[in-house]
C-alpha cells in the first residue's frame, strides 16, 4: 500500500509542476519581452503587475467556439494537440530534482525523455496534415525539415553529456558533474540550447509558425481549447528543455545544501536556461527557411560532432 501511495504522491508533484511551471515561464515572457521593448505588458489581470494573464487567457480560449473545418480529418485533428501536450508531461516525469527526487525511474531516462518530446513535435505535423489548409500543410512540412534538422545536433551533444559521465540516466549523469564540465561542455550546451530553442519552434526558429507569411502555419485552423493547449505545449518544452540541459550542463541538483534545497537549485538553473530562450526571442529577427536549415547543417552539426570527439578523446585520455 505505501508504494501505492508513493506512486500517488509523485504522480501528483509531477502534474502540479507540470501545470503551474509552464504558467510561469508564460508570465514571465509577458513581463520580460515588455520590458525589453520599453513597455509595462500586462498589469490588470489578478492585480498586482496582472500575474493571472494567462490565468485570464485560459478562461478566454475556453468560451471560444471549437470549430472542426469540413476538409479536416476530424480525428487526427482533435488528437494532434493532446499529443503534443502529453509528450512533455512524460518528459518532465524523468527530470530528476534530487538523487531520490523525480517522478518515475527510468533505466535510460536521457533517451526517454529525447524521445518523447520528439513526439511532441510530431503532433504539430499531425496537426497541418490534417487541417485540410495549404498554409498548415506547407507550415507541418516546415515543422518536418526543422525536426529533422535539429534534432541531429540535439542527440549529438546529448551522447556527449553521456559519454563523459558514463551514464544514460539523468541521474547519473548529474552524480558525476564536476565543475570542468562548464568549460570542455560548454559548446555543447551552446548548441544543446539553440537546437532546443528550433526544435520548439521558439523565434527566431519560428518559420513554420510565421504568423506574418504562414497565418500561423499548423495551427491556422485550430480554435479555443485546442489552439490553447498548442500554446500550453511550447510553454511545457520550455521547461522541460531548461531543466534537461540544467542537469546535463549544470549538474542539476549540486550545488551548495544540495542534501537539503537540490530541488531549488534545479528552479533556479532551469530559469536561467528559460529566461535565456526568452531573451533569445526578443533579441534576433526571424529566419528564412534556407538560412534556418544552414544553422543546423552547417553550424551546429560540425559543431556537435567535435565535442563528441572531444569528449571520447578526454574520456579515453583519463582512462588510461
Amino acid at each position: 500500500m505505501s508504494d501505492f501511495l508513493e506512486i500517488v504522491l509523485r504522480s501528483v508533484c509531477v502534474l502540479a509542476a507540470f501545470l503551474v511551471l509552464p504558467l510561469l515561464v508564460g508570465q514571465t515572457e509577458h513581463k520580460v519581452m515588455a520590458h525589453m521593448q520599453g513597455r509595462l505588458g500586462p498589469m490588470e489581470a489578478g492585480g498586482f503587475h496582472g500575474w493571472a494573464q494567462l490565468v485570464a487567457d485560459g478562461v478566454k480560449f475556453a468560451q471560444k467556439e471549437d470549430i472542426v473545418p469540413l476538409a479536416a480529418d476530424k480525428s487526427v485533428f482533435r488528437v494532434a494537440p493532446a499529443l503534443g501536450i502529453v509528450s512533455y508531461l512524460l518528459a518532465l516525469a524523468v527530470i530528476p530534482f534530487g538523487p531520490h527526487f523525480f517522478g518515475a525511474d527510468v533505466p535510460g531516462s536521457l533517451v526517454w525523455v529525447l524521445a518523447v518530446s520528439g513526439v511532441g513535435t510530431v503532433g504539430t505535423l499531425m496537426a497541418g496534415w490534417s487541417s485540410g489548409n495549404k498554409y498548415s500543410l506547407l507550415g507541418a512540412m516546415r515543422t518536418a525539415a526543422q525536426l529533422v534538422s535539429y534534432e541531429l545536433p540535439l542527440i549529438l551533444v546529448s551522447a556527449s553529456f553521456a559519454i563523459a559521465a558514463g551514464s544514460l540516466s539523468l541521474v547519473g549523469i548529474a552524480h558525476a558533474w564536476n565543475p570542468w564540465w562548464l568549460i570542455w561542455q560548454l559548446p555543447g550546451a551552446l548548441v544543446f540550447l539553440i537546437a532546443a530553442t528550433a526544435e520548439l519552434q521558439r523565434p527566431p526558429f519560428d518559420m513554420p509558425v510565421a504568423d506574418s507569411e504562414l497565418v500561423m502555419g499548423p495551427y491556422t485552423e485550430y480554435t479555443g481549447l485546442r489552439f490553447a493547449l498548442f500554446l500550453l505545449a511550447e510553454y511545457a518544452g520550455i521547461v522541460v528543455m531548461s531543466f534537461l540541459l540544467a542537469t546535463l550542463w549544470l549538474g542539476g541538483w549540486t550545488g551548495p545544501f544540495d542534501h537539503a534545497i537540490g530541488w531549488l537549485w534545479v528552479l533556479l538553473k532551469g530559469f536561467v536556461f528559460s529566461f535565456l530562450i526568452i531573451w533569445i526571442r526578443v533579441a534576433w529577427p526571424r529566419l528564412r527557411e534556407d538560412q534556418l536549415q544552414r544553422v543546423a547543417w552547417l553550424g551546429l552539426v560540425p559543431i556537435a560532432l567535435l565535442q563528441l570527439a572531444i569528449t571520447a578523446i578526454g574520456v579515453v585520455v583519463t582512462s588510461q
